[in-house]
């Protein structure tokens, strides 16, 4: 098939790519020049396991092209996805801004049938107002040509996009077109060879779909945090708590793990987002509006224990003059992407309180320099920014972080002491190890002194 896949960020380059690999013909377009001319010599701008050989060999076998030039792409492509930004707006909406002006732009150019996806993540509604601006360009231009509109959310996990695309889950197919969800239908059927997860359903449906999943996740992530804080507050130990409660099948163990908040470029946008579409419906999600707090408050969790401990010794300023070492940077592991990352608010809050801080993640401190400049020192080497720190915190759970060598540990930090965001350790180990250890609803005190 002739795919033209609009917007080359992350959901559209994998999206691009992904069809590319299956032996349909890809144009990715992009307003970025710079962007189109580094995908154009194999340089990849984001960080994704597994991404870079795709592009570079569907490049290579001329599947997979790049171009500033959308008018011609969507001459050329029966299908156009949509896969442009959508920031979050002042009061939390998302700003169609982006999605309309490609709509806009497709009525535009189009000269014959085509089918135009929303693979953006959109409120509710978003497929009628596409409809409403193609015609519309249409209509000025005083020609009638057919056209389709369809929501085709996507549920890719940052570092595990290659396989969610490859091998997905599910995939949702929003239309009331027999003839278009059969177009549809052949365009995923290579992924599809071994079970047919693919569901088509109402427009409406679908892009309340993508929402629904994210709001979900960002909630069940939220209500183990609160758990953990409550566990640690009474002498419980959330890991076996999760056990107990992830062994009921319907609840399960995934997104279960506690940790300081969640964070990336979906679940803080999109549970503002529905947040926001449920008042245009006069109706207050009032859950959804607990969980923004709930989570906006974890991420100050472990910078209290920080502060709570050092102020033993110094009630009026525990931390200024203090070293920090931070481990892991980036929102998730096996991704560069500090967007609405909770390190941001920790690292902020260090420094604030008048600590120094040196950090460490194996992706992301490119883009950590971007954010704080030269307030932070970074290295490369996971151990360097130990030397002469007062603590260890880790906030990312990168696998680099797992088995580290504990005793080179303690003998670079100034005291053997980590506050664990991510709870990689178990007590008992760390008391083996000889290091004063303080996770995230486990009641470290209390571990180290039984």
């Amino acid at each position: 098939m002739k795919i033209c896949v609009i917007g080359s960020g992350y959901v559209g380059l994998v999206a691009g790519t992904c069809f590319a690999e299956s032996g349909n013909d890809v144009i990715c377009v992009d307003v970025d020049e710079a962007k189109i001319e580094g995908l154009k010599k194999g340089v990849i701008p984001i960080y994704e396991p597994g991404l870079k050989e795709l592009v570079l060999r569907n490049s290579e076998e001329g599947r997979l092209t790049f171009t500033t030039d959308l008018a011609a792409a969507v001459k050329a492509s029966l299908i156009n996805f949509i896969a442009v930004g959508t920031p979050p707006g002042e009061d939390g909406s998302a700003d169609l801004k982006y999605v309309l002006d490609v709509a806009r732009s497709i009525g535009r150019h189009m000269e014959s049938f085509k089918v135009v996806v929303d693979k953006s993540t959109v409120p509710v509604g978003t497929a009628d107002k596409v409809r409403a601006a193609m015609k519309e360009e249409l209509d000025r231009r005083g020609v009638s040509l057919e056209f389709d509109v369809v929501s085709n959310p996507e549920f890719l996990k940052e570092g595990a996009a290659i396989d969610d695309f490859m091998k997905p889950d599910r995939v949702v197919i929003g239309t009331d077109n027999v003839r278009t969800a059969e177009i549809m239908k052949e365009l995923y059927s290579p992924f599809m060879r071994k079970t047919n997860r693919l569901i088509v359903m109402d427009i409406r449906s679908a892009e309340m779909t993508k929402y629904a999943a994210n709001a979900m996740l960002a909630t069940k992530i939220t209500f183990m945090n609160q758990i953990a804080n409550l566990c640690e507050r009474m002498g419980a130990d959330v890991a076996a708590v999760r056990e107990g409660i992830g062994s009921d099948s319907r609840i399960g163990y995934d997104f279960l793990f506690p940790g300081v908040g969640y964070g990336g470029s979906c679940f803080p946008k999109d549970v503002k987002a529905l947040v926001k579409t449920a008042e245009e419906c006069d109706y207050d999600f009032i859950l959804l509006k607990a969980v923004e707090e709930a989570n906006e408050l974890q991420k100050r969790v472990l910078t209290d224990k920080i502060f709570r401990y050092f102020a033993r010794e110094n009630a009026g300023q525990p931390l200024a003059g203090k070293t920090i070492a931070v481990w892991g940077l980036s929102f998730k592991p096996r991704t560069d992407d500090m967007r609405e990352a909770p390190s941001v608010v920790i690292v902020e809050r260090l420094l604030e309180l008048g600590a120094r801080v040196a950090a460490h993640d194996p992706e992301a401190i490119k883009e950590a320099q971007k954010i704080f400049g030269d307030r932070v020192s970074y290295s490369h080497n996971q151990y360097e920014i130990l030397k002469g720190a007062d603590a260890l915190a880790i906030v990312t759970e990168w696998s680099e972080y797992r088995n580290p060598d504990f005793d080179k540990i303690k003998s670079l930090l100034n005291r053997p002491l980590i506050f664990d965001g991510r709870n990689l350790y178990t007590p008992h180990r760390m008391r083996d190890a000889g290091v004063e250890y303080f996770p995230i609803g486990r009641n470290g005190k209390t571990m180290l002194e039984g």
